[in-house]
């Protein structure tokens, strides 16, 4: 007989808080000290952004590394260093964080969006095929949870229809797809250096490319479109078009050089911690962990798993309640809602007052965004439960997460 859960009136299972540490400390200090005695936070004059980009290129074996602001900048930069303007359009995932949007609009192109797969979470080829157009100029695969997309059919995509693919690694730093590291395998990869990541520096952003075009076009881009590189001459003002201004300053690379050494720890220890649950877990009735792709390897930005309530006899809603009851914060779904059911797409309002980029006359197509555009995700979101993962938590809080989810997905399996 399954043992009555807390929310019904039974013992609690975790009782005790999770482990938690200090994510930064004296490496962190030290770094910060050097950037200050260098008497100019500036990247250019100082050294620890350089650093940072080097040690980051060399850690991911890529030829070139360009330091942003933050990861939502990344993007924009990889987008604009691939040309993307005016009337493209970019495919992406409908489960994303606005970051990996913002900046196709602001290059006034348009976001189309493919559905995913209904277990790893990630963009599904099929959809992403069905969605090309004569308009399409990007593909821009998010890799969601720390697990990494099917990259080889993408690839295989982008190729035939000579798209340029960027890839969102914001939560998915050292994961691995068939043994290259996400990020290395389109033309672009972009990381996130924010508080929320597996590496934080407050904020901040990386991208990594083997082109050198590209590499080039993006310091252009990150720095207003001025020209620095010391083997093209010296600071160069004649700008060719518009570009921001996404500089990062020393303070931000000298703490991100300290969190870097620590990266290889965190990024195991939340492998192993995902991959223990998943394990422990994949057996239950209804209960479906999230997918990893054979010979690839998530780091775990969080953990989510999806209710079949069918088979498990409960519903998402009534799950994650239940596990709360045991001890377990969770929540339901990662975001609200698929992206293009937020109200900036509802309305076409890229701008105020405008409905560019939607419908300018560049783009000469008509776009609608609507509940039903992407049936899996919409799925997805709806049936998930989420809960955090820290590289501090200990064996036995993996324990009591495991004991939770079991004894809860017994009791409702019995009582159904």
């Amino acid at each position: 007989m399954a043992q009555n859960i807390a929310l019904y009136g039974g013992e609690k299972v975790k009782t005790t808080p999770f482990g938690t540490g200090m994510r930064f400390g004296q490496e962190e200090l030290t770094e910060l000290k050097e950037a200050l005695e260098q008497n100019s936070l500036f990247y250019w004059y100082g050294n620890k952004v350089k650093t940072l980009t080097e040690r980051f290129r060399e850690m991911y074996q890529m030829p070139y590394c360009v330091a942003a602001s933050s990861g939502t900048a990344a993007i924009h930069v990889a987008l604009g260093a691939c040309g993307v303007t005016v009337g493209d359009e970019v495919i992406t995932s409908p489960i994303t964080d606005m970051g990996t949007i913002i900046g196709i609009l602001f290059q006034n192109a348009v976001p189309v969006f493919a559905d995913v797969d209904p277990n790893s979470y990630n963009m599904d080829p099929k959809s992403i095929e069905e969605r090309i157009t004569s308009r399409t100029k990007a593909i821009l695969v998010v890799h969601l949870t720390g697990g990494p997309a099917d990259m080889d059919p993408i690839m295989e995509i982008a190729k035939r229809h000579n798209l340029k693919v960027i890839e969102d690694c914001a939560q998915s730093y050292l994961a691995t797809y068939k043994g290259k590291l996400c990020g290395t395998i389109g033309d672009v990869g972009c990381f996130s250096l924010n508080d929320y990541k597996q590496i934080s520096a407050g904020d901040g952003g990386l991208l990594i490319t083997k082109d050198a075009g590209i590499y080039h076009a993006a310091l252009r881009f990150a720095d207003k479109n001025y020209q620095r590189l010391a083997d093209q001459g010296s600071l160069n003002r004649d700008i060719p078009f518009i570009a921001p201004n996404y500089r990062m300053n020393e303070l931000t690379g000298a703490v991100g050089i300290a969190q870097l050494k620590k990266l290889p720890w965190i990024c195991a220890r939340r492998n192993a911690i995902g991959e223990r649950i998943s394990a422990a877990i994949k057996d239950l009735p209804g209960i479906e962990p999230p997918k990893v792709y054979d010979g690839c390897k998530s780091t775990y930005w969080f953990y989510m798993f999806r209710i079949n309530e069918g088979l498990a006899g409960v519903s998402p809603a009534k799950f994650s309640e239940a596990l709360k009851a045991e001890g377990i914060p969770n929540m339901l779904g990662y975001i609200p809602n698929c992206v293009y059911e937020y109200e900036i797409f509802r309305n076409q309002s890229g701008y105020p007052g405008s409905h560019c980029p939607f419908q300018c006359p560049k783009n000469g197509t008509t776009y609608e965004y609507k509940t039903g555009l992407c049936p899996t995700a919409e799925d997805v979101l709806r049936t998930s439960i989420r809960f955090g993962i820290s590289e501090f938590y200990t064996d036995e809080d993996v324990d009591a997460i495991i004991e939770a989810i079991t004894k809860v997905s017994a009791f409702f399996a019995e009582s159904k």
